[in-house]
């Protein structure tokens, strides 16, 4: 393993001052991915009473399957990320990732029985599982090494945004429930019978959205050179940076080619000069879902109510945790290339393991209120600040070029199998473990994390793609 963690100096490609307006354009086209990965994700909760109303679900198997069915369609999307990417190019599979996100968002409105509803939750699933790892890796095979981590922490912050564009829907859409409304009632009132199929349906629209862009955006340069496309790879760099920019990065990806013979394709993850960046790449993306910040959400009306506010009012919390989370991801995008990928990740896995000793202590001191509160909020501000953006900017970055894309498929797909599993874990390990044990559980973890990190993460800020297996290797071939 390569030792030397200090941040590296400028790699050989003529430099950029600043990412010029073209650069801009495609980045954010591109992280409208995340955004309506952010915005599939959270709207289900807001129409869960009503359409499980509507499709009379009853059975908490049922009610539960229907929530989590997507997991099952970004698990399938991961796969086939790295396989569709390869083969047909980055734009087209992102094109694909738009055109399930419409018909997610039309099939599960139109839907009339959960059978249909689950069904199209999956296909929104699988989109998800599809842009998650190919938004990030898109900007981060068009971005120059000084600015790749804050246009690829944008990402991020388009989820970030999704989140609470979906929440603040769902609350506009929806209509107030007098409190003596009886089951009857409910059934045949406008959120039952039409309100929960709005909020699905207006996911319509960022969606067809980003078909439309994703239709005008250029395909990756690297992905261009390897297929032998050298000269449309070039016009691309130029508008990107200029022709000196251009001719220096095209330069440094030939020489990549070049010098490393392995093939590409998913029988060379296993190749063993590549087996230490891979397994980086899956353990960060399982750590970022075991990292605990799901039990801060699952115990956050739980926070809220004991420091006073009313939990059935969803827009205090969507204040409280919604606008911290977008704040701090804003303050990510300052932070990832000028203090670095590496401490960022350090700061947020030991930042969090005091703070969950800490909460775990307020509980087995059953000391609530406005200390736990700010805890919490603590707690979400770190995570938004380093673990959630940072390890979406380490999966696309740190992989060679000829296996990135399935690469990043496997981490993806690892990160979504950890969040399914802890989904189902959770209330196991909160029934045995009290929510004390719960929060001193996670805050191991993350101080595992934290030695993981310190021993087997360099520092990649500033590093040219084409230098990184060198960079997290030690090995130049």
């Amino acid at each position: 393993m390569h030792s030397d963690f200090s941040t590296p100096g400028a790699q050989p490609e003529h430099a950029i001052a600043a990412p010029t307006r073209y650069l801009w354009l495609i980045c954010l086209v591109a992280a409208l991915g995340g955004l309506l990965f952010g915005y599939d994700w959270v709207v289900i909760g807001g129409a869960k009473p009503f359409y499980e109303a509507y499709f009379g679900v009853h059975d908490p198997a049922m009610s539960g399957w229907l929530m989590s069915s997507a997991l099952v369609g970004c698990i399938a999307g991961a796969m086939c990320a790295g396989m569709l990417a390869d083969r047909h190019g980055r734009r087209p599979a992102l094109i694909v990732a738009s055109i399930l996100f419409v018909a997610s968002a039309i099939g599960a409105a139109m839907a009339n029985s959960a059978f249909a509803f689950a069904a199209f939750r999956i296909v929104g699933g699988m989109g998800i599982g599809l842009a998650s790892g190919l938004s990030p890796m898109y900007i981060a095979e068009v971005s120059p090494a000084a600015s790749r981590g804050r246009l690829v922490a944008v990402n991020q912050l388009t989820i970030v945004i999704g989140v609470l564009l979906a929440q603040m829907v769902n609350l506009w859409i929806a209509r107030p429930v007098p409190p003596q409304m009886d089951a009857a009632a409910l059934l045949q009132s406008w959120n039952v019978q039409h309100g929960w199929r709005w909020m699905f349906l207006s996911g319509g629209v960022p969606a067809v959205l980003f078909l439309l862009l994703a239709l005008t955006i250029p395909e990756s340069p690297r992905w261009l050179s390897r297929r032998g496309r050298d000269a449309q790879a070039a016009s691309v760099l130029e508008r990107i940076g200029g022709a000196d920019y251009a001719r220096d990065v095209l330069a440094a990806i030939r020489a990549a080619h070049d010098h490393r013979k392995v093939g590409g394709g998913r029988a060379s993850l296993w190749a063993p000069e590549l087996r230490p960046i891979l397994a980086i790449g899956v353990v960060l993306a399982v750590f970022q879902q075991w990292c605990g910040i799901n039990v801060i959400f699952n115990y956050a009306q739980d926070i809220f109510a004991s420091a006073g506010f009313d939990v059935n009012d969803a827009l205090k919390s969507i204040v409280a945790t919604g606008a911290v989370n977008l704040v701090f991801t804003v303050l990510a995008l300052q932070l990832v290339d000028s203090w670095g990928r590496r401490r960022l990740m350090l700061v947020g896995a030991g930042a969090l393991a005091v703070i969950y000793a800490l909460i775990g202590g307020t509980y087995a001191a059953h000391v609530m209120g406005l200390p736990v509160l700010l805890l919490v909020l603590a707690a979400i501000a770190v995570y938004a600040t380093t673990l959630a953006p940072v390890t979406w900017v380490l999966l696309a970055e740190i992989f060679p070029d000829r296996i990135r894309a399935q690469a990043v498929s496997l981490g993806v797909f690892s990160l979504w199998t950890a969040c399914f599993v802890l989904t189902y874990t959770f209330p196991w390990l909160n029934a045995r473990l009290g929510a004390a044990g719960s929060f001193w559980t996670y805050g191991l973890i993350c101080a595992a994390g934290f030695v993981f990190i310190l021993r087997r993460v360099p520092e990649t800020s500033g590093v040219a793609l084409e230098a990184m297996e060198t960079r997290l290797t030690g090995r130049g071939d």
